[in-house]
């Protein structure tokens, strides 16, 4: 509890302390970015401190905090000594109080919901989530930055670390363990999206209010900003839906002897969806793990349309990634992707209106927008690297598209997007160089997606819930509010996009035949052809058989161009604001702008997808489909809420009763997902003990219960592995050093392989392989690492003992659960030449004295 409300005080005095900055940084926008102040107050403290740090002006502490916190406050309240500003602040705020009330309550129940739900289930344990803790506690234990990778000692992390950074940086601040931090801060980036989102709407809404004005005596309807988050964080995928008509036995026919087929389900392709369903049927799903479903409804088969070892694509969506409970960075950015969605459209609305004169050259934005623009850009990379792509392409769209509707289309606009491209992108990469220095990526250039378009059925399955609702606002504009559509235009630069596409990735897939020939022919084998041209033919009717999904998109993509580049009589230019003044731009352009974007993350991997150790288009697809869903999100809220409130008669109660199947299909998802995953909100462990002490008698049976709820994500392995945690624990208060302890290759799902140093922060000679090798884009070194631990645990010579621990600067051997189970560990050696300086059950750990 206490925890919990350490971290909301704390980032709501933050939030406070940056709004005077937020109030000049954002202009444009109606809530003058009141609803970004505690994401923008996070990343620009972040950023101060470890820049600060890496610069080895400040230690990793409590006073390099308070130090760049100060700093912080300066920044922020340098226009406060104007007291004409002092005056506009304080007026604001008067005026605006029931909007502020609002935010705040929407902030407080959205970071208590998910704190509650993860209370109930927060064991940190698969998938990513070790990795995750592993860095938050070795940044909280490195004196300086860059913090040390704790799974390869003697090295920096080479990771985008930002999030992590500031996971620890409010661990540290409010006196928290890692693994509560772990917890607490997926529950506050659901927070703080929540709110971006819920802001972001205001201020498109405010914005288009203004010219649309309701008709006399009418009230817009008040509550439609809610519809951000909601449609970001909460609508799913039709996946859901489909388990509940699985579970239910419906599209299966079945024979006397009760065996069953169904054409529906074998068609839809979705792994576990096409086995028979288990009898008696019921509404809930019932199969283990049905949840993990959701996240992987694109299939690539291979020509023959048989399943192969690349057949399971990632599709996470929001309200997924917050079930499964990862820390991972596409969750840690989402906050401040929608803060850099903001900054575009402060720049599309106005903002930042003026010059930055560099005697060289003049930057067409004020130097306060650049900066702080350029901050926010470098930010998302340093949170999540493929974000700086959207973020870029949004900010500098954004600004384009503001000059193309005051000037027109022209070549001039390409001046335009790079005068201000250029050094914006320059800045936010220079602001962030201590980053780039250390890092290393598995990425390696392009390669073609030749034969696996995704289906698209299951393009809908995925997409359907945001789709229907942007093509529904869009055939509004066209019909209702009769918007000049440019269609030819639209439809022409959307199928050449997808042409030109398409013959990128046969280009890149000859030049791949030319230069490697035998991997080229040994691909064609395996797909069972032994010429090009046969193979060419298969994959072209391949790509006609999945027309549906290349058809939906290129529509998208179509309408959205043909909207942008309809012909139409100019705008006037932006005006300068008042004093408090805020978007006087019609946003529907922005808008387009994200469903274009979207349209193109979506169509972008059909035919391209960078290359990485994974091998095929899974982390591509996982990725952008990710930042699609944001976009999207965001163009189906506004689309809603401008239909709720200008249909009436006929159509309104049409539209509403689609939007309510639809919506309802989308639901079913998060309804049943909570169930399963909290134990039919029962929450499992609180259950069983609130029973057991009331069977007991005891005096104050909730407060007893109460003690095994918590957000302690290292609760498990503390039940698990007793004594192992209990020498973590130990560890995290001794003298640094690097440890050792086991490792192997197929390192375990539950995170029990590197449990010490996970916990303790403490560097380990090789924690995980897979994810090492991933991080950094090679194996070398690794296989050598894993034999030394090996030699070092098995050996009985102390000689041959002694100059591995020499060579990796050891300073503590473990020799704890996992150590025993993997080797056959001799430890008279360690015995006989080495310390115990812990003990407990059949866990020692062993320290080796300094060399002289």
């Amino acid at each position: 509890m206490y925890s919990f409300f350490a971290w909301y005080l704390l980032i709501t005095a933050l939030g406070w302390l940056t709004f005077p900055l937020a109030f000049r940084l954002f202009p444009a926008l109606a809530d003058r970015g009141f609803s970004l102040v505690r994401a923008l107050g996070m990343l620009v403290w972040g950023y101060l401190f470890w820049m600060m740090a890496s610069l080895g002006i400040i230690q990793n502490d409590g006073a390099g905090l308070l130090l760049a916190m100060l700093v912080l406050a300066t920044i922020s309240g340098l226009g406060l000594f104007n007291k004409n500003n002092r005056s506009m602040l304080g007026e604001w705020i008067k005026t605006h109080v029931r909007m502020i009330v609002c935010m705040e309550v929407l902030f407080f129940l959205a970071f208590a919901f998910l704190a509650f739900v993860r209370a109930g289930n927060p064991e940190i344990v698969g998938t990513e989530k070790p990795m995750e803790l592993a860095f938050i506690n070795a940044i909280l234990r490195s004196p300086t930055f860059p913090p040390h990778d704790p799974w390869l000692s003697g090295y920096a992390i080479s990771y985008y670390y930002f999030g992590y950074v500031m996971t620890a940086m409010l661990a540290k601040a409010t006196s928290v363990l890692g693994s509560v931090a772990f917890n607490l801060m997926l529950a506050l980036i659901f927070a703080l999206s929540a709110l971006g989102a819920y802001g972001l709407l205001f201020n498109l809404l405010s914005a288009w209010r203004k010219k649309h004005p309701a008709p006399a005596g009418q009230r817009g309807l008040a509550g439609l900003p809610l519809l951000g988050p909601f449609f970001l964080l909460i609508v799913s995928n039709f996946e859901g839906f489909l388990e509940l008509l699985h579970n239910r036995g419906l599209f299966w026919t079945y024979t006397p002897i009760g065996t069953a087929t169904s054409k529906f389900w074998s068609w839809l392709g979705i792994l576990d969806l096409d086995q028979v369903p288990a009898k008696p049927f019921i509404w809930a799903p019932q199969r283990y793990y049905w949840w993990w479903r959701a996240s992987r409804v694109i299939q690539d088969l291979d020509l023959a349309g048989k399943s192969t070892g690349r057949s399971e694509i990632i599709d996470e969506f929001p309200f997924f990634s917050y079930l499964l409970g990862d820390l991972h960075p596409h969750v840690l950015a989402m906050p401040f992707g929608l803060l850099a969605l903001a900054v575009a459209f402060n720049l599309f609305a106005g903002g930042w209106k003026g010059e930055t004169d560099l005697g060289f050259v003049r930057i067409p934005v004020k130097p306060l927008g650049l900066f702080f623009g350029a901050v926010i850009l470098g930010g998302l990379a340093f949170l999540n690297i493929w974000d700086i792509l959207i973020g870029f392409a949004l900010i500098l769209g954004a600004f384009v598209l503001a000059r193309a509707l005051e000037s027109g289309w022209s070549w001039k606009r390409l001046e335009d997007a790079l005068t201000l491209g250029i050094p914006l992108g320059l800045l936010a990469i220079v602001l962030y160089i201590p980053f780039y220095i250390g890092f290393s990526s598995q990425a390696g250039g392009l390669l073609p997606n030749l034969d696996d378009p995704t289906r698209g059925v299951q393009l809908w399955v995925m997409f359907g819930p945001l789709f229907l609702p942007v093509i529904a606002y869009l055939v509004y504009l066209w019909r209702g509010e009769k918007h000049p559509f440019n269609w030819k235009l639209g439809f022409g630069l959307a199928g050449a996009a997808a042409l030109l596409l398409w013959g990128c990735s046969w280009a890149i897939g000859l030049l791949v035949n030319l230069k490697l020939p035998d991997t080229a022919a040994s691909y064609l084998a395996s797909q069972g052809f032994v010429s090009l041209a046969l193979y060419f033919g298969a994959t072209l009717l391949r790509r006609l058989s999945y027309i549906g999904s290349l058809l939906t998109l290129v529509g998208l993509l179509g309408a959205a161009l043909a909207f942008l580049l309809k012909r139409r009589e100019r705008e006037q230019p932006a005006q300068e604001f008042e004093a408090l003044g805020e978007a006087t731009a019609d946003p529907t352009p922005f808008i387009i702008l994200l469903v274009f974007l979207a349209s193109l993350l979506i169509l972008g991997p059909e035919f391209l997808y960078l290359r990485d150790q994974f091998g095929w288009r899974l982390n591509t697809i996982f990725k952008f489909y990710y930042q699609a869903w944001l976009l999207l999100s965001v163009a189906a809220a506004f689309g809603t809420a401008v239909m709720l409130e200008k249909l009436r008669g006929a159509w309104s109660w049409i539209h509403r009763a689609g939007l309510a199947v639809v919506l309802l299909m989308a639901l079913v998802y998060p309804y049943f997902g909570l169930l399963t995953k909290t134990e039919g909100f029962q929450f499992g462990a609180f259950q069983r003990a609130l029973s057991a002490v009331r069977a007991a008698g005891e005096p104050s049976p909730w407060l007893t219960a109460m003690k095994v709820w918590t957000l302690d994500g290292g609760a498990y392995f503390t039940n698990v592995f007793p004594d192992d945690m209990a020498a973590a624990v130990w560890l995290r208060s001794a003298p640094d050093g690097n440890m050792v302890e086991a490792t192997r290759q197929d390192a375990s799902y539950h995170g029990e392989i590197a449990l010490v140093s996970t916990y303790s922060g403490l560097p380990t000679i090789l924690g995980w392989p897979g994810h090492e090798s991933q991080w950094r884009g090679t194996y070398d070194g690794l296989p050598e690492r894993m034999t030394d631990i090996q030699r070092l645990y098995e050996t009985s010579n102390w000689d041959e003992a002694q100059a591995i621990l020499i060579k990796y600067s050891i300073r503590y051997v473990y020799v704890g659960t996992q150590e025993r189970l993997n080797y056959h560990v001799n430890d008279d050696k360690f015995k006989t030449h080495l310390e115990a300086v812990f003990s407990q059950g059949q866990v020692v750990i062993y320290e080796v004295p300094a060399v002289p």
